[in-house]
């Protein structure tokens, strides 16, 4: 059985789009998409059988019905995007708080990397999204929320960017303060171009990421996630065994992944380009990176469905149950 599948291009998806890895009873047919298209493709377009999906977008998505899509708890890209907050440094922001009264611009308002900003932010910092004023980058056509009936919440002042410019623009040119996260690389869905951290008044809003993200981790235990992992539901339903065939296949491409590096940094140290003890450091949240199931992730995932009902995306509170393969709930 040949499988149509979609994936970037990451450490642990490699040996899945390289043809290295496929799930037993079955064969993957690799594509490489950045994860921007890919959503809007998939929620659009339907386009392939299994794929990464945007976390917020599948719970929001399925929240008001749409139920093309069963998740697996497969977790293919997972930071602290809080530190990935910019800011103009001629702006007065000098911490969270400063955000208030801000423009502040973000490529699309229900993306998880924000939501997961915009939650941190009023959970950590006293900062609510009412507080700001929004700047959103992708059109309704070419966004995941044009799918999923996105509309800005209450209280929530939310401008389009005009076709004609976008963030990076805006921020160079002084027409926003800040950006939750910005997204510059080529695909069909985002439009900025600039190498923004090039500019002198440009910075990130965490000086130091690592000591915010050791901060958050230790105090929450929470290693947000982003990119899960989707098949079609008429797949599922037909094939109900793929599931649990997917989900080994992917533990199996993160062991070579892991195998691959390992080489690779040997391969350094034997040729000199790096030197004995230069590795990298070993972080609580690097050991919880490596896991996938659902009973590693609930915390997680429940926290991210209470953030998107909070501020006002889900009409209803967002069941884990509803939208995972039952067969992984116990993994």
């Amino acid at each position: 059985m040949d499988i149509s599948i979609a994936l970037s291009d990451n450490h642990y998806t490699r040996p899945i789009t390289q043809g290295r890895v496929h799930p037993q009873g079955a064969r993957f047919l690799p594509t490489c998409v950045h994860p921007s298209e890919m959503f809007w493709r998939q929620l659009k377009y339907s386009d392939f059988d299994v794929s990464e999906m945007s976390l917020s977008s599948l719970f929001i998505a399925s929240s008001n019905g749409d139920r093309r899509w069963v998740a697996l708890p497969i977790y293919t890209s997972r930071t602290f995007f809080q530190t990935w907050i910019l800011i103009r440094n001629d702006r007065g922001i000098n911490a969270p708080a400063d955000l208030k009264g801000k423009r502040v611009g973000v490529p699309e308002y229900q993306q998880t990397a924000a939501l997961w900003s915009r939650g941190i932010l009023q959970h950590e910092y006293g900062v609510l999204p009412q507080d700001m004023t929004w700047f959103m980058e992708r059109s309704p056509e070419k966004s995941h929320g044009g799918s999923t009936g996105f509309k800005a919440p209450e209280g929530v002042e939310l401008h389009m960017i005009k076709p004609s410019t976008n963030i990076g623009e805006m921020l160079v040119q002084g027409e926003l303060d800040a950006t939750l996260l910005y997204l510059n690389s080529k695909n069909l869905v985002d439009r900025s171009q600039i190498d923004v951290l090039g500019h002198p008044n440009i910075e990130p809003l965490f000086k130091d990421p690592l000591v915010e993200t050791t901060r958050f981790f230790r105090k929450t235990g929470l290693f947000p996630i982003n990119h899960t992992v989707v098949m079609k539901r008429e797949l599922y339903e037909k094939h109900p065994w793929l599931a649990l065939n997917i989900y080994h296949a992917f533990n199996e491409a993160k062991q070579q992944a892991d195998v691959d590096a390992r080489e690779a940094m040997q391969s350094m140290m034997e040729t000199g380009v790096i030197q004995m003890g230069q590795g990298l450091m070993s972080m609580d949240w690097q050991e919880q990176a490596k896991k996938y199931g659902m009973k590693n992730s609930r915390l997680v995932l429940q926290t991210i469905a209470s953030y998107i009902h909070e501020q006002g995306l889900s009409q209803r509170p967002i069941q884990i149950e509803d939208i995972f393969a039952a067969s992984t709930l116990e993994l």
